[in-house]
């Protein structure tokens, strides 16, 4: 108990509010919309929540970048705004929140939101895209993270040369977090980032796939349960659906899913876990639950690649390499809506 309190205590104080960061912002604002001949009000929200220190340490330039991008290219003229029947003064907002193990921080703005046929076109030209692919609009937006893309019109002391965005990605992902974009023409533009509580040390369920032992997030579980014939629902060429209190939750087969074992029926008694990630659950099919543990992080892109469907990995206590899920991912994976997971 004692050797618990005292890191729990360690860890404490490696938590810092995140107004550390956000306070250099309504100086940054104030100078850049002077600079541009723009009328902006920026709004702070949740500058206490607290964020691992080493997280912070890294945080500072990918949200620097991203505030000037929404001033320069989100944010209109007093005198363009006026004629789009907008109030004069554009609105920032830099907000962050806990949500689940997550701390989000979000950048909004009210500006001219983004032209996915322009960004599409641009992509064209650079080869990112081929002639002839189609893509939705959410797929476009994330265009704007690839290396070189530029939607500029000239380059400016601010922005325009065609990099940042991609580095700001790769930077994220490397604190193990992601990054999404989401803009409406004429509405305005919205940035999410989505980081780990800490990048240390987090509380885990192990799990048993097959021969495989993977890690979930135990703030991610719901609850755990073995199933009921009569509430299994099979949708034709869907998931199949598990219904709980009323509520219908679909089945991922981890085992096929990753690739180690042919997909096949549930058994009668099977053993699914429920997780929880961006607001959405679903039940993940397991052969045993191993038991709890707490599990030291380690990324797998600094030494290999992003692997879809995974937070990272630990090592175990008998020396051997577990992933770490990824509930959200899993999730995009099993839908078909993560094109890199094959």
């Amino acid at each position: 108990r004692n050797t618990r309190e005292l890191q729990e205590s360690v860890m404490g104080i490696r938590m810092v509010p995140i107004a550390q960061v956000f306070n250099r912002f309504p100086r940054l604002v104030h100078d850049i919309s002077g600079q541009l001949g723009k009328q902006i009000e920026l709004t702070l929200k949740g500058e206490y929540t607290e964020i691992d220190k080493t997280v912070m340490e890294h945080l500072g330039d990918p949200l620097v970048h991203l505030v000037r991008n929404a001033v320069d290219h989100g944010i209109e003229r007093p005198e363009v705004r006026a004629a789009a029947g907008k109030p004069e003064t554009g609105q920032v907002t830099l907000e962050a929140y806990h949500r689940g193990g997550n701390v989000i921080i979000e950048i909004r703005d009210d500006g001219k939101g983004m032209d996915a046929d322009r960004i599409l076109a641009k992509a064209r030209d650079a080869g990112l895209v081929g002639p002839n692919q189609q893509l939705d609009r959410h797929e476009i937006l994330q265009l704007i993270f690839e290396p070189g893309l530029s939607t500029a019109d000239q380059v400016s002391d601010l922005s325009g040369r065609g990099v940042g965005m991609d580095v700001v990605k790769k930077n994220i992902r490397g604190l193990g977090g992601n990054v999404e974009l989401e803009s409406e023409p004429g509405k305005g533009s919205r940035l999410t980032i989505r980081l780990p509580l800490t990048l240390s040390i987090m509380d885990g369920q192990l799990l048993k796939v097959g021969d495989e032992t993977f890690v979930i997030p135990l703030i991610a579980i719901v609850e755990s349960l073995q199933t009921l014939p009569e509430s299994v629902k099979q949708a034709f060429g869907k998931l199949p659906l598990y219904r709980l209190r009323d509520e219908y939750i679909p089945i991922i087969d981890l085992a096929a899913l990753f690739g180690r074992a042919e997909p096949s029926p549930l058994p009668e008694r099977a053993l699914l876990v429920v997780a929880e990630a961006d607001d959405q659950r679903v039940a993940l099919r397991v052969d045993d639950l191993l038991g709890q543990q707490q599990v030291v992080i380690k990324t797998l892109e600094t030494n290999f690649r992003k692997v879809p469907g995974t937070a990272g990995a630990t090592i175990l206590g008998d020396g051997q390499v577990a992933l770490i899920l990824d509930v959200a991912g899993i999730a995009r994976m099993a839908a078909g809506r993560d094109t890199r997971a094959a």
